[in-house]
């Protein structure tokens, strides 16, 4: 990968889980306009890709990172 990873798994799960809900509103919902539901549908995607790499620029804009695990042995 390009990037190291900024998004803890427990988080790219609920990233994915909360992308698929974006994406799902306008369709169920359809009083959001075209507009709307583009944004909805378009902030989903970008949810859901995010999820899936492990990588968010927001995050790295911030400068967010992963703690390193460390090994049990010491070494």
């Amino acid at each position: 990968m390009f990037y190291p990873k900024n998004v803890p798994n427990w988080e790219r799960i609920i990233r994915i889980v909360l992308g698929i809900i974006l994406i799902a509103i306008p369709l169920v919902q359809p009083s959001f306009g075209p507009i709307g539901a583009i944004l909805l549908i378009a902030s989903g995607v970008f949810t859901i890709v995010t999820g899936f790499v492990g990588w968010c620029p927001a995050c790295a804009l911030v400068g967010r990172k992963i703690k390193q695990q460390q090994s049990k042995l010491g070494s």
